[in-house]
């Protein structure tokens, strides 16, 4: 580097928890995104796992437990009146909802393998199947289906059945909890255990990012 010119300065890096089924985490990741975008080389987001469902849910042969989903979707329509908000759609046909949340956090992490790019088209195409085009994303079926939608190898989709991933989704769970996320989505700064809950206006979002810029300013004179 020549002497004339500054290093460039440190990336705000975002931790992220989300969850696929949490359709305000969708909102998050649209205005998150837009942030990142914004304000290009300023700004990392580290996506981590919450898990709203743990645990299977267990089968419905009468039906009923459809139905009551269908009508649970009805809710998404108040996420999806937001400004900068994700593309939902009441649920529709005969497709079971997602069993838990596992699943998708899994594949998910196995993408992140590849690299960040890999994760994040990946992680898009989880939440617009399940929110807006109504598909499982439980279902291995579906989630090779995304996966191949994302664009990724389809010989590295194996690497989601390496059980060390399903240890790394509890622990960014765990972690979660032990930094008082109560819910999600929830972020925080790197370095600082406090976390944010809520799917939180863009111009917030930018507000957090210019005070940190200037803080480490600051601290730099």
């Amino acid at each position: 580097m020549a002497p004339e010119e500054a290093a460039s300065p440190d990336p705000v890096r975002f931790i992220v928890y989300s969850d696929y089924l949490c359709p305000w985490c969708f909102n998050a990741s649209v205005r998150l995104h837009r942030l990142e975008e914004e304000n290009p080389g300023r700004v990392e987001l580290v996506w981590r796992s919450y898990l709203l469902r743990p645990e299977p849910r267990a089968a419905d042969p009468s039906g009923e437990a459809l139905e009551k989903f269908r009508h649970y979707t009805r809710s998404w329509l108040r996420p999806a009146a937001e400004a900068d908000s994700g593309e939902f759609r009441v649920w529709e046909g005969d497709e079971a909802p997602p069993s838990h949340s596992i699943p998708a956090q899994v594949v998910a992490k196995a993408a992140a393998r590849i690299d960040s790019l890999a994760f994040r088209r990946l992680h898009q195409r989880l939440l617009h199947a399940y929110f807006a085009e109504n598909r499982d994303i439980s279902n291995p079926k579906t989630l090779s289906a995304c996966w191949r939608d994302a664009g990724l190898a389809s010989e590295r989709f194996s690497d989601s059945e390496d059980p060390s991933l399903v240890q790394e989704v509890f622990a960014d769970h765990r972690e979660a909890l032990d930094c008082g996320a109560t819910g999600v989505p929830g972020v925080r700064l790197d370095g600082n255990p406090a976390v944010i809950v809520g799917a939180q206006p863009l111009e917030l979002y930018q507000r957090w990012l210019d005070r940190t810029v200037s803080r480490r300013s600051s601290a730099e004179c």
